[in-house]
C-alpha cells in the first residue's frame, strides 16, 4: 500500500481502514466455511483430517471484537525490498495479530511476526530501519479512538515516551492474561525472534514480561517454522493448573490453537496415580540428579550373564550357541549403553544371527524370515527372559523405595545411608496400585521408563517458572525436547521450592541444553517503581548478586504499609479490599495458606464473594483470594497482602519463606497495600 498524505481527519480514515479490515477478515472466514471437500477426498479418513484442518482455520480467523485487529502502522521511506531510488514512494503497512488480505489478495493487515513488521519493535531515531513514521493506535472496547505518531527521520522532533504504549501496559487486568504484542520492547523482540534451533534461557525479575516473551516466542516459531512444528509439536510447561488457566488464552488470541499446555506432574503422571506427599528432605533427595544413576544401576542389575548355551531345534537339526558367545553379545550391548528395552529386543536377533551363521556354514541358505523365526524360538525366548528380562519401571522404583538392601546395593557411593533411609517408604506398599506415590516418585518412574524406552521428543518446549524445578524434573522436561529446543523462563529470586535451582548453568545442564543462550531482562513494565524497590530489599537475602528490576513506571502512592492490632487484622484486610474495589481492575488478596480460611470467612461475613486463583475475573467479580503458594506468575491491578511474617513462617526455612514473600509483594500492577500485626521481616523494616 503506497503511503500518501493524511486526510483532514486521520482518525476517521484509520477507523474506516479498521472497518474494511474486519470486513475482509469476515470474507476470508466465509470463504473457508464455504469450502466443499466432498469431491476432493479419497476416503473418510482424509475427509476427517481435512475437515479438522478447515475447522482450525475457521477458529484462527475469528474476529475477536474486544481485541484490536491492528495496533500499529509503519510508513516506510521506500518500497520494501526494492532499490532505494531517490524520489521513490514508500509503502505503508498496518501491523496486527494476524494477516488479513482483501478480495484481490492485497494485504490490509500484516502479521506482527512477518519480517516487514519487525521495525515496529526495533526501529528508533538512531536506527530508523527505513521507517519514516511509526503510528500507534489506542482502543476503547475494541473501537479505535486515538493514534500517536513518531517521525523517526525528522530531526526536529524530540523523542518522547509513548502515552498510548504506557496506557496499554497499565490497562486494567480483568480476565485472563492477555498478549503483549502491541507493547513488545526491543530487547524482548530479540528473544521472541531467536532461531528455533537454539535454546534460550530468560532470567527476568517480576514485571519484566518473561512469561509473555516465552509465549510470543512460541507464536513466532509456529509462524516461521509451521510445517516442522506441526510434525513435532510444541508444549508449554507451567508450575500449576491455576497458572496455565491464567495464560491459556494468549496463544489463541494470536491465532495459535495447537500448543499443548501441562505441568510437570501432568507429563509424568501416565503410569501411576499420585496420592501421597513427601517430607521436604525426602523430596530434595528424590529430585537430586544422582537418582538417575541409582536408577540406571538398578535397571542394569537385571542383566544376568548366561551360564548355559542356547540350543535351537529346527526340524532334525540342533544349533548350539555356546554361553561364552552369548555373553560376548550381552557385553557388547551393555557397552553400547543402549536403552534397556532396545537391547532386550536386539538380543534375540543377535542370537538368531549366530544360528544363521552356523546354518550357512553347514551349507544351508537361510533368509531374514528364518532369522526372525529363530528369534521367536522358545529356546531363544527363554534364554533372553533369563539373561535380559523385561523391566516394569513402576515396579522397579517401588522395589527401590521399599527394599532397603536393593536400594543400598545400587545407591552405594551415591547416596549416604541417611539419605537412603529418608527416601524409603515408611509403610511399604504391596503393589504398584496400592502404593501412595508422590510427585517426586512419579518423576523417578518417568526416568526409569526412559531408561527402558526413549521418550518422544517435541520440536519446542517452553518451561515457565523454571527456577522451581528439581534436577530430576529438568531431566523429565529435557526428555520431551531432546531433539528439539526450549525456552526456559524464570527468576532465581523467586525460587520457592526446597530444591529450586541455584544457577541457570546447573539447570540447563540437567535439561540437556548446556549450550543454551542466557538472556537477562531487567527493565520492569508491570510493577510500579515504589513497589519493586520495596520488594527488592529482600534480594540480598534471597538471591545475592542478582540485579534488581528497574521499573519504568513511577506511580506515586502505589505502596502503603499499615500496622494494625492482631484482633483487628481480618477487619482491616476486608476494609483494604473494599478500598481497592473502588478502583477499576482486578484485586488479589494474597495471604499465607494457613490464613485463607479465616480471611474467606471474614470476606463472606462482610458480603463479599471471591474467586480462586486462575478463575477468570469479570466486571462483576474482581476479587480473588490467593494462597501465597499459588501466587507465582499471577498479576492483579491491586494487591492486598496479609501478614508478611505468616507468609515467611509458612515455608520450611527462612530463605524459602522470604522468596515466597518476594513473589507475593510483586504481583501488583497499580497498587499494593501491606497489612501486618506481627513485626515485618527484618529486611523490610
Amino acid at each position: 500500500m503506497p503511503a500518501h498524505e493524511e486526510s483532514s481527519n486521520p482518525l476517521v480514515r484509520e477507523q474506516a481502514h479498521l472497518a474494511a479490515s474486519r470486513a475482509a477478515l469476515r470474507a476470508m472466514r466465509e470463504d473457508v466455511q464455504a469450502l466443499d471437500i466432498r469431491d476432493v477426498t479419497a476416503n473418510w479418513v482424509n475427509a476427517a483430517v481435512l475437515q479438522a484442518q478447515i475447522d482450525d482455520r475457521i477458529k484462527a480467523l475469528a474476529d475477536l471484537s474486544h481485541t484490536p485487529l491492528f495496533f500499529g502502522r509503519l510508513d516506510y521511506l521506500h518500497v520494501v525490498g526494492a532499490e532505494k531510488a531517490e524520489g521513490a514512494e514508500g509503502e505503508q503497512f498496518y501491523i496486527g495479530r494476524r494477516h488479513v488480505h482483501d478480495a484481490h489478495g492485497d494485504p490490509m493487515v500484516i502479521d506482527w511476526r512477518a519480517p516487514v513488521s519487525q521495525p515496529f519493535y526495533q526501529a528508533s531515531r538512531n536506527k530508523p530501519l527505513d521507517v519514516d513514521r511509526r503510528r500507534r493506535f489506542g482502543y476503547t472496547g475494541g473501537e479505535l479512538t486515538a493514534y500517536e505518531d513518531e517521525r523517526l527521520t525528522d530531526p526536529a522532533e524530540t523523542e518522547q515516551t509513548s502515552k498510548l504504549l504506557q496506557a496499554e501496559i497499565e490497562r486494567p487486568r480483568v480476565g485472563p492474561m492477555r498478549d503483549i504484542v502491541a507493547t513488545i520492547q526491543p530487547e524482548q523482540d530479540e528473544i521472541v525472534r531467536s532461531d528455533l534451533g537454539g535454546t534460550v534461557c530468560v532470567q527476568g525479575g517480576p514485571g519484566t514480561g518473561k512469561t509473555a516473551v516465552g509465549l510470543h516466542r512460541v507464536a513466532y516459531l509456529l509462524y516461521a517454522h509451521r510445517e516442522r512444528l506441526a510434525r513435532t509439536g510444541t508444549l508449554v510447561v507451567g508450575p500449576n493448573r491455576s497458572f496455565l488457566h491464567y495464560i491459556e488464552q494468549v496463544l489463541p488470541a494470536l491465532g495459535e490453537l495447537e500448543v499443548q499446555q501441562a505441568t510437570v506432574e501432568d507429563l509424568v503422571a501416565a503410569r501411576v496415580e499420585v496420592r501421597g506427599t513427601d517430607e521436604s528432605a525426602a523430596a530434595v533427595i528424590k529430585g537430586d540428579a544422582r537418582m538417575a544413576e541409582v536408577l540406571r544401576r538398578a535397571i542394569r542389575s537385571h542383566v544376568t550373564p548366561p551360564t548355559e548355551p542356547v540350543v535351537v531345534v529346527r526340524g532334525s537339526r540342533r544349533w548350539r550357541v555356546p554361553a561364552y558367545e552369548v555373553e560376548e553379545m550381552v557385553g557388547e550391548l551393555l557397552a553400547r549403553d543402549m536403552r534397556y528395552g532396545a537391547a532386550h529386543e536386539a538380543l534375540p536377533q543377535r542370537i538368531a544371527h549366530a544360528v544363521l551363521v552356523r546354518m550357512e556354514e553347514a551349507g544351508e541358505a537361510p533368509d531374514d524370515r528364518v532369522q526372525n523365526a529363530v528369534a521367536r524360538n522358545p529356546a531363544v525366548k527363554a534364554a533372553v527372559k533369563a539373561i535380559w528380562p523385561a523391566v516394569d519401571p513402576s515396579k522397579l522404583v517401588l522395589r527401590l523405595l521399599t527394599d532397603a538392601e536393593f536400594l543400598a546395593a545400587h545407591a552405594e557411593g551415591i547416596l549416604t545411608c541417611d539419605e537412603q533411609k529418608q527416601i524409603l517408604m515408611a509403610k511399604p506398599a504391596r503393589s504398584v496400585k496400592s502404593a501412595k506415590w508422590t510427585a517426586a516418585d512419579a518423576v523417578l518412574i518417568d526416568e526409569a521408563a526412559d531408561l527402558v524406552a526413549r521418550t518422544h521428543s517435541l520440536g519446542h518446549v517452553v518451561i515457565d517458572e523454571a527456577q522451581d524445578l528439581s534436577p530430576m524434573q529438568y531431566r523429565a522436561v529435557g526428555r520431551r525436547c531432546s531433539t528439539g529446543s526450549a525456552t526456559v523462563l524464570g527468576d532465581l529470586a523467586q525460587g520457592t521450592t526446597p530444591w529450586s535451582t541455584q544457577s541457570w548453568e546447573q539447570a540447563l545442564f540437567h535439561l540437556g541444553k548446556a549450550d543454551a543462550l542466557v538472556e537477562e531482562l531487567t527493565a520492569g513494565f508491570r510493577v510500579p517503581r515504589e513497589v519493586i524497590a520495596y520488594a527488592s530489599r529482600l534480594l540480598p537475602a534471597i538471591s545475592p548478586g542478582l540485579a534488581p528490576v528497574q521499573s519504568v513506571r513511577e506511580t506515586p502512592g502505589s505502596l502503603a504499609v499499615r500496622e494494625v492490632a492482631t484482633a483487628e487484622l481480618d477487619t482491616a484486610v476486608v476494609t483494604a479490599c473494599e478500598e481497592s474495589l473502588r478502583h477499576e481492575g482486578s484485586i488479589g488478596l494474597i495471604a499465607a495458606d494457613a490464613r485463607i480460611p479465616s480471611l474467606s470467612a471474614a470476606l463472606a461475613a462482610a458480603g463479599h464473594s471471591c474467586l480462586s486463583p486462575g478463575e477468570e475475573t469479570t466486571a462483576e467479580s474482581r476479587l480473588t483470594l490467593v494462597p501465597a503458594s499459588l501466587a507465582k506468575g499471577l498479576e492483579y491491578d491491586y494487591v492486598v497482602l496479609d501478614e508478611p511474617a505468616a507468609v515467611v513462617d509458612g515455608e520450611p526455612d527462612e530463605r524459602t519463606g522470604l522468596r515466597r514473600l518476594y513473589v507475593a509483594l510483586t504481583r501488583a500492577v497499580s497498587g499494593l497495600v501491606v497489612l501486618h500485626a506481627a513485626p515485618l521481616p527484618e529486611r523490610l523494616g
